[in-house]
């Protein structure tokens, strides 16, 4: 590993710690030309599946994207950065345990769904509104159902 400082390409590991509930390990470094120390996080690289879309067109998978909806869902809600990491990587683990090379939107919307229900209510019939893309109160009213017979 080269050092980010000075270049020298012999750095050596001081401690390693498993973090994001293994899925990484963080190394923390030292090198021995400058004697500066940083971090460095390993994790497995795995081929995520492209996503079909529902007009049939496929884009590469965006965890960011997943992150990002959750997270909107999720906006002035009593749900820390962390739980929301948390289901994030669930959906993420989920579609991997797929095991295919493609993977339709509906799926991981289902998948983002579930999660937002486990995390809280609120979250989860604001983005089923949208997802499902709500036509009137009745639809509104099965989410909220739906949200409150899971919690029971």
């Amino acid at each position: 590993m080269y050092c980010p400082f000075c270049s020298h390409d012999d750095t050596r590991v001081i401690d390693s710690r498993v973090v994001e509930d293994g899925a990484a390990v963080r190394r923390r470094r030292e090198c021995e030309s400058c004697g500066k120390r940083f971090s460095t996080f390993e994790r497995s690289v795995l081929r995520l599946p492209l996503v079909v879309k529902k007009d049939g067109a496929r884009q590469a998978f965006d965890i960011g994207k997943i992150h990002r909806g959750m997270q909107k869902a999720l906006e002035k809600r009593p749900v820390s950065a962390e739980q929301l990491e948390q289901g994030v990587n669930e959906v993420l683990r989920s579609v991997r345990e797929l095991g295919e090379g493609e993977v339709s939107a509906t799926t991981i919307g289902e998948f983002v769904m579930e999660q937002l229900r486990c995390l809280d209510g609120v979250a989860y019939v604001r983005f089923a509104s949208v997802y499902r893309e709500f036509k009137d109160v009745d639809d509104f009213l099965s989410a909220v159902k739906a949200a409150v017979g899971k919690k029971e």
